[in-house]
């Protein structure tokens, strides 16, 4: 394709991104820095963690977004009695009518569709959760010694709940690595609240137009990666990266409160992701307000704190924020 008609494709697609939030605005109020967050996700590629407290339409958001994408959409709800198979498909026994003969026959699970909501994913066992873990890395998953590709584009978004621990399984570190980015999500406004309030206890009822399908996602995709980054922001991000490790810091802070750092997953998470905010907000090249804007989803579920920062409640953003402080010092002239 010439790049003078790639790049004419490629506006068109940013022409239709703020028709996408306005879809989405029309069931969720609010939550801007959220929905933002899981565009970027969607747009680099990568899956997503969705975490508050009952009733701030996390489950909402993510049906909503499917609504507004012309692509296929399955609701797992995670239990404790739910197997791998429950996910992934089984195979069933069936006959040939024709010729008598029996076979197995794969019958595919929830997970092979387009959008996945894995809702409250740490409400079932890890055996369970692990079955995810093929799916979001390779896209693709195994069974029965037979590999089975995954429809594309192919974006988990999973939700859990932070106060409710009762009956609950931590995702482990290594599955938590496979999100790309790790979204809070908070009260509303008084504001905000109060348009809530208003247009759900009512009669209107909201019609959600698809904006987009799964080609121009794809493209989107595509057009991420080619989205320019200074040679110097890619050393910052690495700077940044390798100033979460307590043995590479140069930040104190750090040594006194991580155990384990991000590795080096994070940095690639952390570009990618810029350049995804970079094309949200109508532009082909990163700036340091990029990184600064992802560095939280993206390094919050990568750092560890060590027995002392738990007691004390210093919580990884915290050190986020000493890091973008102290080492965005060395990187003023970026911006």
């Amino acid at each position: 394709m010439p790049k003078s008609e790639r790049n004419q494709m490629g506006i068109q697609l940013l022409e239709k991104l703020p028709l996408l939030k306005e879809e989405i605005r029309k069931v969720i109020v609010g939550q801007e820095a959220v929905l933002d967050e899981v565009l970027v996700a969607m747009m680099a590629g990568g899956h997503c963690l969705l975490e508050g407290v009952p009733g701030l339409a996390k489950t909402l958001m993510v049906r909503t977004l499917s609504q507004a994408l012309h692509l296929s959409f399955r609701r797992i709800q995670f239990t404790p009695d739910l197997m791998p198979t429950d996910i992934i498909g089984t195979e069933v026994l069936e006959e040939d009518h024709a010729t008598g003969k029996r076979f197995f026959k794969f019958n595919k699970g929830p997970l092979f569709a387009n959008i996945i909501l894995a809702d409250e994913i740490n409400r079932t066992p890890p055996k369970t959760q692990s079955a995810l873990l093929e799916a979001m890395q390779e896209f693709e998953v195994t069974y029965a010694g037979q590999t089975y590709a995954l429809d594309r584009p192919f974006f988990i978004l999973a939700t859990q709940n932070p106060i409710e621990q009762s009956g609950t399984y931590p995702l482990p570190e290594a599955q938590l690595d496979r999100f790309l980015l790790y979204v809070k999500i908070g009260y509303p406004t008084e504001q905000e609240e109060t348009a809530i309030l208003t247009g759900t206890t009512g009669t209107r009822k909201v019609d959600v137009q698809p904006v987009l399908d799964a080609n121009d996602i794809k493209q989107l995709q595509q057009l991420v990666r080619e989205v320019s980054i200074d040679a110097d922001l890619v050393s910052w991000v690495s700077r940044l990266v390798r100033n979460t490790r307590p043995d590479t810091t140069t930040v104190d802070y750090v040594k006194e409160w991580v155990r384990w750092g991000a590795g080096p997953r994070a940095g690639q998470a952390l570009v990618l992701t810029a350049k995804a905010h970079a094309l949200l907000q109508g532009r082909y090249a990163v700036t340091t307000a990029d990184i600064t804007a992802m560095a939280y989803p993206v390094l919050r579920h990568r750092i560890l704190m060590n027995f002392r920062a738990e007691a004390e409640g210093v919580h990884p953003d915290k050190v986020t924020e000493k890091l973008l402080q102290q080492v965005e010092r060395t990187a003023t002239r970026l911006s």
